[in-house]
């Protein structure tokens, strides 16, 4: 059996387990071991993994995120503001400016240091939105991606909204093609600071935030001119605040250290 140190994070209720220390005995079973350790049930329980990596030259640290399900994720903003949380927190990387590697390219943070109660307020420089790049099946809703494929769906409300079925009904199109799922947001702007949102992600199902969603919906209705430059995104965990500038996003949100953890694997 390999012992395995883990620490636990959470943006807006949106939790993550980061594993830094990365034994080479379990470097080829990480799909598995995401599947284990993020169960809820049978194991610590999590919204995915993420893994510090090697990386190539020009960047401070390397992100890798498998979700709950051991699929791959291109990139999550929640989980990258904890990545870099527990980054700065085992000394891998200082606070400050962090030049972050992931599968969706470079993502450049601005974090803090981690207070006495566990927090961290983090910025990430999103990039630029990709909009309309994925097909809309079904009826009505816009595609962005943000190194991620997403759906934006506005309403007029969204309190009778039932996103556990229509989550997974919008994206069931998706799953058997080139992104291998997408994940769905039904949201309302009451104002043009304000965005309300219910995420369903991809390889996930209903989470109580979604980074990369906020900085995509806030995207789609301030291209829509329903919202302006600057918004305050509320989800079920909490509010982020993301800011559009001419088609590149940045998202501003914490990060709060939960616990240390030492979890045994066999393989």
């Amino acid at each position: 059996m390999t012992e395995l140190h883990l620490t636990k994070h959470h943006g807006l209720g949106n939790d993550f387990l980061v594993l830094v220390d990365l034994p080479s005995a379990v470097s080829d079973q990480l799909p598995a071991f995401a599947r284990h350790a993020c169960d809820r049930h049978c194991g610590i329980g999590a919204d995915g993994l993420l893994v510090v990596m090697t990386p190539d030259n020009d960047f401070d640290i390397r992100m890798r995120l498998y979700n709950a399900d051991g699929s791959i994720a291109e990139m999550s903003g929640n989980g990258i503001r904890c990545f870099a949380q527990a980054g700065t927190m085992a000394k891998v990387v200082q606070p400050g400016t962090i030049k972050v590697q992931t599968d969706a390219g470079l993502r450049v943070i601005q974090v803090s240091e981690t207070d006495v109660d566990g927090l961290a307020t983090i910025s990430v420089d999103m990039g630029p939105l990709g909009f309309d790049q994925h097909p809309v099946h079904g009826d009505g809703g816009h595609t962005v991606d943000v190194g991620n494929p997403h759906l934006v769906i506005p309403v007029t409300s969204i309190d009778d909204v039932d996103i556990t079925t229509v989550g997974p009904q919008r994206e069931a199109p998706y799953l058997d093609g080139p992104t291998h799922g997408i994940n769905v947001h039904v949201v309302t702007a009451p104002d043009q600071g304000t965005i309300n949102m219910l995420v369903w992600e991809r390889g996930v199902g209903v989470t109580q935030a979604c980074g990369t969603g906020a900085t995509a919906v806030a995207g789609v209705m301030h291209r829509l001119g329903l919202t302006g430059s600057s918004v305050i995104v509320r989800q079920p965990g909490g509010n982020a605040r993301v800011d559009v500038v001419d088609g590149h996003a940045t998202l501003h949100g914490p990060s709060q250290y939960i616990a240390s953890i030492t979890i045994g694997w066999t393989s």
